[in-house]
C-alpha cells in the first residue's frame, strides 16, 4: 500500500512506448521523465491510469463488446467451458464460484492462461489483444526497472523472460438472487505477479483501491486508458521499495459492468527474490523470503474457487 493518495495518478507513457526498445533513446529526457512518474506512482500509489500506450479507444471497446456478448449467452452455452480442474482451471466460472478471503464474489469470468485458439473464448480478436497488452507490459515494466535504478532489462531472462499470462475476462451482474448475493463483485486482494493492465467500462465506477489511511478510493473510468497496478511479485523482487495496494470491486450500479484484465507475471517457475540493488537501497537485508511463482499462483488457485 503506499501513500494517503486522494486520487489515482494518470501517466501519458507515449514517450516510454516509442522509444524504450531503442538503446540510442536511453538518454531521452521525455523517455526520463516518465521513467521517474512510474517510479512515483508506484511508490506512492502502487496504481496508475496509462494513456498514450498506442491501443485504439475503439478497440478497447470492442474487447468488452465481446466481452459482455459472450456472458449475454444462455447459462448452458457458457458451461460448455466451465472451468475444471482437469482443464488446469482454465475457462468459464459462474457467478460466486470465485472466492477472496472466504467469500463468494459476485463476478462471472473466463480464465485464459494459453494461447487462445480461433473459435473459443470468444475467437481471434482476443489473441491480437493479448499480444497487445504482453507488449505494453513488457514496456512499462522495462521502465519499472530503469526507475529502480536497475538495467533495463533486469526483469527478463530468468525473472521474466518468459513471463506467464493470464487473461480474465469479467462480468458483473446486477440481478442476483437475495440467497446468493454477497456486497462485493470482487473482495479485497492484491494481484499475483508483477503487473495488471485493466480495461474497464467507460461509465460504471466500481474498481475501488484503498490507501494507506484506509479510505477507499474509486478507480474512476477515464475512456482510452488502463488501469494498472502492481502485484506480490514485483514486492518481493524489489525488496518493498514497490508495494501492491490493496483493491476490490463493488458494482453498485444497476448495469452489468464488465472488465478485461491482463496481468503480466514472472516466469512460472522463476524463484522470486530481493534482488541485490534494491537490497543495497533498503538497509542491505532481505525482507522477504524466495517464492517460486508458479506455487505461489497454484496456491491461490486451489484456495480461490469453489469448484
Amino acid at each position: 500500500m503506499g501513500s494517503d493518495f486522494k486520487s489515482i495518478p494518470l501517466l501519458d507513457i507515449s514517450p516510454l512506448v516509442e522509444k524504450i526498445d531503442d538503446p540510442s533513446m536511453a538518454n531521452d529526457k521525455d523517455l526520463l521523465q516518465v521513467v521517474r512518474f512510474l517510479d512515483d506512482a508506484c511508490k506512492e500509489a502502487g496504481f496508475f491510469y496509462v494513456k498514450g500506450h498506442g491501443i485504439d479507444e475503439s478497440l478497447m471497446r470492442e474487447v468488452r463488446n465481446v466481452t459482455r456478448k459472450f456472458f449475454q449467452l444462455p447459462y448452458e452455452e457458457k458451461l460448455k467451458i466451465k472451468m475444471t480442474p482437469q482443464s488446469g482451471y482454465r475457462g468459464y466460472q459462474r457467478l460466486g464460484e470465485n472466492i477472496t478471503k472466504g467469500k463468494p464474489d459476485m463476478h462471472e469470468a473466463i480464465d485464459c492462461y494459453t494461447p487462445i485458439r480461433p473459435g473459443k473464448y470468444g475467437d481471434l480478436l482476443l489473441n491480437q489483444w493479448k499480444d497487445l497488452t504482453y507488449d505494453i507490459s513488457r514496456k512499462i515494466m522495462r521502465g519499472i526497472a530503469l526507475a529502480l535504478g536497475g538495467a533495463i532489462d533486469a526483469f527478463e531472462g530468468d525473472t521474466a523472460g518468459d513471463p506467464f499470462w493470464v487473461l480474465r475476462l469479467i462480468g458483473y451482474p446486477v440481478d442476483i438472487p437475495e440467497e446468493q448475493c454477497t456486497d462485493t463483485g470482487c473482495g479485497a486482494h492484491t494481484d499475483y505477479g508483477l503487473l495488471t493492465l485493466v480495461n474497464q467500462d467507460d461509465d460504471i465506477c466500481a474498481l475501488e483501491v484503498q490507501n494507506r489511511a484506509g479510505e477507499w478510493i474509486y478507480a474512476t473510468p477515464i475512456p482510452g486508458t488502463f488501469v494498472c497496478n502492481i502485484g506480490d511479485m514485483l514486492k518481493v523482487w524489489t525488496n518493498g521499495i514497490y508495494q501492491p495496494t490493496l483493491h476490490r470491486v463493488v458494482n453498485n450500479s444497476p448495469r452489468y459492468r464488465v472488465s478485461v484484465a491482463f496481468f503480466y507475471e514472472s516466469n512460472f517457475d522463476a524463484a522470486i527474490e530481493p534482488v541485490e540493488f534494491c537490497r543495497e537501497k533498503t538497509g542491505g537485508a532481505a525482507k522477504y523470503e524466495k517464492v517460486v511463482y508458479g506455487e505461489h499462483l497454484v496456491q491461490k488457485v486451489l484456495t480461490n474457487f469453489v469448484m
